[in-house]
């Protein structure tokens, strides 16, 4: 059974952390990806970071995120494999292999691959997985010797029903803000310096 108050917390972070800086890298030109770090203990969080493409286009909301996680003093980080990875969109191969080399024996997303290319008009994601790594979507390990990830909609959808609803009521609501984030970062996408707009 999944875990209620977990789910919450996570959808907390997304909803006040990570739209708002996310809102304002989408204004600056960036894409509409974010990433957290919690400590699995009190899942207090550690770090909210969006994706800062215009300044390096390494920079996607993981990748940026763990920069910044990386750049606080040590007394400020938790360790790894004590802390809860959060992404805002299913993570790309690059960002899948930083989650990894990074020691994180977890993450959990919102949006799928399928959404980035569907509902975002990103469809990166999948065209590397395929072109690269011969991957259909959903074809790398969810569940591995370094990690298992977890999506928020199906952990939501596998509970009962005041839950369920509940959940997928506010899973609307941030997907309703992301639409509109779309919007604008695909009106003021023209001319960035991001190689794969």
């Amino acid at each position: 059974m999944s875990d209620v108050s977990l789910i919450d917390r996570l959808l907390d972070v997304i909803e006040h952390d990570i739209v708002p800086k996310t809102a304002a890298g989408v204004a600056r030109g960036n894409k509409l990806f974010g990433a957290a770090i919690l400590r699995k203990d009190d899942r207090s969080l550690v770090v909210a970071e969006t994706n800062n493409e215009i300044e390096n286009p390494l920079w996607h909301g993981e990748m940026h995120c763990l920069k910044r996680f990386y750049e606080m003093p040590r007394v400020e980080r938790v360790d790894t494999k004590e802390a809860i990875f959060l992404s805002t969109h299913e993570p790309c191969s690059l960002c899948l292999s930083a989650i990894t080399w990074a020691g994180f024996d977890n993450f959990y997303y919102l949006f799928s691959h399928e959404d980035s290319r569907d509902s975002f008009a990103i469809p990166h994601d999948l065209k590397i997985l395929k072109e690269v790594f011969t991957l259909d979507p959903g074809g790398y390990n969810a569940e591995n010797a370094y990690w298992k990830s977890y999506s928020l909609r199906r952990l939501a959808r596998a509970l009962p029903a005041p839950d369920r609803e509940r959940l997928e009521t506010r899973i609307g609501d941030i997907s309703a803000r992301y639409d509109e984030l779309s919007q604008t970062y695909q009106s003021g996408k023209a001319g960035n310096d991001i190689p794969l707009a």
